[in-house]
């Protein structure tokens, strides 16, 4: 049975469903469980000399896609979850030291995060002040990084946001709206400093 059928068998019936997410997912812990992490390695996708440190948390579930392409790596005290959105990584890719990458999350080739970087796809619902914050669920949008992109330390990457190719992101910077092709980035909310001129061939400062 095809994955979409699967979702769409659970969604008439939710107790059902609840059941089995359980059984695979702690419900406190919000990770799979022991014997799940078990059979991983049959459910991820890993390209040929691909590395994940051994430290890496890897909240990483059936039911959503997960992959990560030749020659990449993810480094040590990072964080993976795919629990709410796929998560894609491409060829020739580095995940840095301690960072977050919360699917639904689409990296390309050629891409090197630094520390510390967080990449959510995810936000809280909160608009209902009649139900606790915790009950109303997330909302997601897949944040999509280009081929040849460059992301400073300490720099978060919210929902949604599309980072364009060959673009860099300085470090601490908040990136909460699209980052055009060719641009470099900074500040908290981040914004155009730097951009590509192709007629001057020349990297132009944006006032």
């Amino acid at each position: 049975m095809k994955t979409g059928k699967i979702k769409k068998y659970f969604k008439g019936k939710p107790a059902f469903k609840e059941f089995i997410l359980n059984a695979m997912i702690h419900p406190v812990k919000t990770r799979p469980r022991f014997w799940l992490r078990c059979f991983m390695p049959f459910y991820i996708k890993r390209g040929r000399g691909s590395v994940i440190y051994r430290s890496v948390r890897k909240d990483i579930a059936p039911f959503n896609k997960f992959s990560i392409g030749k020659n990449s790596v993810i480094e040590d005290f990072s964080i993976v979850n795919n629990l709410v959105g796929d998560v894609r990584i491409g060829d020739h890719t580095r995940i840095g030291l301690g960072n977050v990458v919360i699917g639904p999350v689409k990296i390309g080739d050629h891409v090197n995060l630094a520390q510390n970087i967080i990449l959510s796809g995810i936000d809280h619902n909160f608009r209902d002040v009649s139900c606790r914050i915790d009950q109303q669920g997330v909302s997601t949008e897949q944040i999509v990084i280009e081929n040849d992109v460059w992301i400073g330390a300490n720099s978060v990457i919210t929902k949604g946001v599309k980072i364009g190719r060959h673009s860099v992101v300085a470090a601490c910077s908040l990136v909460n709206r699209d980052v055009p092709p060719y641009s470099v980035v900074a500040g908290n909310p981040a914004r155009v400093i730097r951009s590509y001129d192709k007629t001057t061939k020349s990297w132009e400062k944006v006032s």
